[in-house]
């Protein structure tokens, strides 16, 4: 396995917050994203829920879609995010999901000292 597969590294990935072939109308409900919330701990061991914001994109089918996003931050292997990736697909049926590194390095500071987490 190489050093990128065990690295833990910190991402962020864009959930969305409004059901797919409903036009804006139908939204998650909060219990269905903590069901997510709850498989991305299973993998990760947590993750950090930001504010929602809006975002605009187009799909791989060229439509413009607008609606709110709730980005999400999650420490993790590449491994573990290609999971994530796979489950968030699945789970809110999404053509596709993006998501990006934001760190290279991760440090978990404690009062017993300091463990990087790579």
């Amino acid at each position: 396995m190489g050093v990128d597969q065990v690295k833990k590294l910190m991402w962020e990935i864009l959930i969305p917050t409004v059901r797919p072939n409903t036009d804006g109308k139908k939204f998650f409900k909060l219990r269905y994203h903590k069901i997510w919330d709850a498989r991305v701990r299973h993998i990760t061991g947590g993750l950090t829920i930001m504010t929602p914001t809006k975002g605009q994109w187009v799909s791989p089918h060229g439509a413009l879609f607008e609606e709110r996003m709730i980005p999400v931050r999650i420490v993790a292997t590449r491994t573990e995010i290609d999971e994530v990736l796979n489950m968030t697909l699945v789970h809110y049926e999404q053509e596709a999901v993006l998501c990006y590194k934001i760190s290279s390095e991760v440090i978990f500071k404690t009062a017993a000292g300091v463990v990087n987490a790579s």
